[in-house]
């Protein structure tokens, strides 16, 4: 399982999300880095393999300005999410020693809301995606959570795009008037066995430190992040690992002429509501200034 959550993370997609002018769907391998390789072991990880993916069109969706990433172990498909609210339906391919050789895009449909309706802006804003029940060996039962910025919330979603209902938010983060930027708001979700759905915005709210962010639980308990030292870091996207910790994936961008850096950490999870912030550590720190290929990792 780890294997295949961290090709969904070094995958990220290095697709630029301004670029959507729409064209036949591609798939290019590309190299990680100057001084590394497919298959190499950097920082404690086994380096899987990139792609850049072509913009392109498929049931009037434009596929571009990827924005979370879940894995069905079931069925064999890793979704996708734009942020301009359309659902997308991968298979990756690998090779026998499980490296990352190709990509197919076999679906796409719109997101819909409870009428049965496409979502359009400022509601079409999805950021994280988590899935339910991807491993449990039944086809057809899983269940994803998108959380949204702009007008913060997070659906249930079948895996065609069909709404299925909205989970309640703690008040702090159901009204915008406490986030510091609307479009950084409920950029990482993921859903924990033991706490259940858990939210981080994507900078610290509005009157939170300015180094850190809180990870919620729907019941408005909390957990105190504390960010990476990387100039503007900020969170945008957390999984659940199998011994319960959590792996959290930041993006620190100042300025295009400045380097990229994206931060892999993993922090455990006690009982929440402490003061004193987790226990984050660095797994794996990829700086553009040090020959790494980056994008705007989500």
């Amino acid at each position: 399982m780890l294997h295949r959550l961290l090709l969904t993370l070094i995958l990220a997609l290095a697709l630029n999300a301004s670029a959507c002018a729409a064209r036949r769907f591609e798939a290019a391998l590309v190299p990680l880095a100057d001084q590394a390789g497919v298959g190499d072991t950097y920082a404690g990880i086994r380096l899987l393999g990139a792609l850049r993916l072509a913009p392109a069109e498929i049931n009037s969706q434009r596929f571009c300005g990827l924005s979370g990433l879940a894995w069905d172990e079931d069925a064999g498909i890793l979704y996708a999410l734009s942020d301009r609210g359309s659902l997308f339906h991968l298979q990756p391919e690998l090779n026998p020693q499980g490296h990352l050789t190709g990509i197919k895009l076999i679906a796409a449909y719109p997101l819909r809301n409870a009428l049965d309706r496409p979502l359009r802006s400022p509601y079409d804003d999805a950021e994280g995606l988590a899935i339910r029940n991807s491993g449990n060996g039944i086809q057809g039962d899983a269940e994803l959570l998108v959380s949204f910025e702009i007008r913060p919330r997070v659906v249930r979603y079948s895996p065609t795009g069909l709404w299925r209902g909205e989970e309640k938010l703690p008040a702090l983060l159901r009204d915008p008037g406490h986030y510091r930027n609307p479009n950084q708001g409920l950029e990482a979700i993921a859903v924990d066995p033991y706490w259940g759905i858990l939210i981080g915005t994507e900078v610290p709210l509005l009157n939170d430190p300015s180094d850190q962010v809180r990870l919620f639980q729907l019941d408005g308990r909390s957990w105190n992040y504390l960010l990476s030292p990387a100039p503007e870091s900020a969170l945008v996207a957390m999984e659940v690992l199998p011994d319960g910790s959590l792996l959290t994936l930041e993006r620190a961008f100042v300025a295009p002429l400045r380097p990229l850096i994206i931060s892999l950490r993993r922090t455990p999870l006690p009982e929440p509501g402490g003061v004193a912030p987790l226990n984050v550590t660095d797994v794996a720190v990829f700086d553009s200034s040090q020959g790494w290929l980056l994008d705007n990792f989500e």
